[in-house]
């Protein structure tokens, strides 16, 4: 795989005043000048991430009111494109308002038809990229989203597959059954294994929804790792500039194979790849 991709960083304020100040002559000046331009920095920082902050809320709810009236016309499959337009859109702005990119590295690992993908889950990024990284697919995720106005109700039109987390082997029996109609219906099914977003560094174990659900379909399982959680954190309003690196990681083919052992691949691979980005 490709380590091609760029990250752009940025200064934070007053480091660039702390090694000028080591100059002859002039180094107060430049001292001052850095540590100007690093609160500089700093303020376009805080202004886009309110931007972009503002902008993705204000854009999600008014474009789900839009979003479910137009289903009421249209066929599924028809409904995703609006969803990818909906992703789309948004990083778009988080470029334009945060000078945060991405890139896809590992296209060539993505294999015929479709399968269930299990992402690192870092922050709210990979909720929005996966529906552009990904074709057609439905989202694994907690039945509590399903109650928000207008969101709730067009991420059932989506045929999500929304569980209740606190029922532990039942949710799992849930993803099984209600993924394998998705499966036949020629969804790929996105799936956060550590089921809750993880800090940078650290991840828990893998849940067994995942991979049971492909040994069972006969369909593979596609791991995949990125750094998103650097550039924007699960739990903090700004974000850093820079390219989030998202790697597709080869298919494994689980028939056969204890699921756990399945996990245990994927989130190997996963964790190992995130270290070197």
């Amino acid at each position: 795989m490709s380590n091609s991709g760029k990250r752009v960083s940025e200064n934070e304020p007053g480091d660039g005043g702390a090694s000028a100040g080591v100059n002859v002559g002039s180094g107060a000046n430049e001292t001052r000048g850095n540590a100007e331009h690093g609160s500089d920095t700093g303020s376009v920082r805080v202004v886009g991430s309110l931007v972009f902050t503002a902008f993705f809320f204000l854009f999600t709810f008014f474009y789900a009111i839009f979003f479910v009236i137009a289903c009421t016309f249209l066929p599924f499959r028809r409904r995703f494109t609006l969803a990818r337009f909906w992703a789309t859109a948004l990083l778009t702005v988080l470029r334009w308002t945060c000078k945060l990119d991405y890139v896809i590295e590992g296209r060539e690992n993505l294999p015929p038809g479709n399968h269930i993908a299990l992402w690192k889950h870092a922050s709210s990024w990979e909720t929005i990229a996966m529906a552009v990284v990904f074709p057609r697919q439905v989202w694994v995720l907690k039945r509590e989203l399903l109650w928000i106005p207008f969101v709730g109700w067009g991420i059932r039109q989506l045929h999500a597959i929304a569980i209740n987390r606190k029922t532990g082997g039942s949710a799992v029996g849930q993803v099984v059954e209600q993924g394998k109609q998705r499966l036949a219906e020629g969804d790929w099914v996105m799936i956060f294994p550590e089921g809750t977003r993880m800090p940078p560094g650290q991840t828990r174990k893998y849940g067994v929804s995942g991979t049971l659900l492909a040994r069972e379909a006969g369909h593979l399982v596609v791991p995949v790792a990125h750094n998103a959680g650097h550039y924007w954190p699960r739990r903090g309003l700004l974000k850093k500039s820079g390219t989030v690196r998202v790697v597709i990681g080869p298919a494994i083919d689980p028939k056969g194979q204890d699921p756990r052992v399945v996990n245990e691949r994927a989130q190997q691979w996963v964790e190992t790849t995130i270290a070197s980005l």
